[in-house]
């Protein structure tokens, strides 16, 4: 960090921990939700712990999530100009929200305002740990002392090569957000068939298989993995879920077969991401040849 040129901004949907934020001083801003006429984690929401969410959420409550606006990201970035430094930015995928839009207007707006500053936004075009993962690499670029513009630019050659492989266990909470019909998910869940999707290059979700039952699901997004990715010694694996701990230690275990010297972190899928993914979603993300 002491050699850092410049300033990082993201947004509370990459899920990594709080601490890991303050640890490598980068500015998170947090996307919100209402739920039970509750609103939580926003600029002045309530806090909610990541098992309560999910308690709450097999116990039937249904979030409505928010993203970010040009309002609300402004003040944390310009934070940073006003100390005199430079900012990346890096946002949540613009295939899965507004967010990234809200992030560039913002930053059209402040540069009007601070001319001899520099903003640079990347739409990460990953989400979760995805954009975690990303995050990641960034943080070691600009570590390294790297300018804001080298940082950004090898940001936006790296994102496509940030993989994204998820397997959901309720098709209901899919179905609920516009990804499968009513049907699919009727059928599906009598059926036991567990989609395994995938983020494209357009930041969004598609479904790439199904299988029968939920540790044939695990075990396909292994092969995939396996067969697609481009990790080397320096490289991490990244696991996020929706409280299912059990499942994240089975997936471990097939991964350290393969990859025994890699570093692999888990961690919650957050609230927002969760409200539309659902309890027992799983999913792992790595560096790839491509998506």
């Amino acid at each position: 960090m002491k050699n850092r040129l410049f300033d990082i901004v993201t947004d509370s949907t990459c899920d990594m921990p709080r601490a890991y934020y303050a640890e490598h001083n980068v500015e998170c801003v947090p996307l919100g939700f209402m739920m039970n006429d509750v609103n939580y984690q926003g600029e002045d929401g309530e806090q909610i712990s990541e098992k309560d969410f999910y308690d709450k959420l097999r116990a039937g409550s249904m979030p409505t999530t928010y993203q970010v606006t040009a309002e609300v990201a402004k003040p944390h970035i310009e934070k940073s100009l006003k100390e005199g430094s430079d900012v990346l930015v890096l946002t949540f995928s613009s295939g899965l929200s507004g967010t990234a839009g809200s992030f560039a207007m913002a930053a059209k707006e402040l540069a009007e305002s601070y001319p001899d500053r520099k903003i640079r936004v990347v739409d990460s075009l990953c989400a979760s740990m995805g954009e975690g993962l990303l995050l990641d690499y960034v943080i070691k670029k600009a570590d390294s002392g790297a300018t804001l513009d080298e940082t950004a630019d090898y940001t936006e050659d790296l994102k496509l090569k940030i993989c994204h492989l998820f397997t959901v266990d309720n098709l209901f909470h899919l179905k609920r957000g516009g990804r499968c019909s009513s049907a699919t998910a009727i059928i599906g869940s009598i059926l036991k068939i567990k989609p395994v999707m995938h983020v494209d290059d357009a930041g969004k979700l598609i479904v790439i298989g199904k299988t029968i039952g939920r540790k044939k699901a695990l075990g396909t997004l292994v092969d995939k993995l396996v067969a697609t990715h481009d990790i080397g010694e320096d490289d991490h694996i990244f696991i996020s879920h929706g409280d299912c701990e059990e499942d994240v230690e089975y997936v471990k275990s097939l991964l350290q077969k393969h990859f025994p010297k890699t570093e692999i972190f888990a961690h919650y899928i957050g609230a927002v991401i969760g409200a539309h993914s659902g309890a027992g979603t799983l999913a792992i993300f790595y560096k790839g040849k491509n998506r």
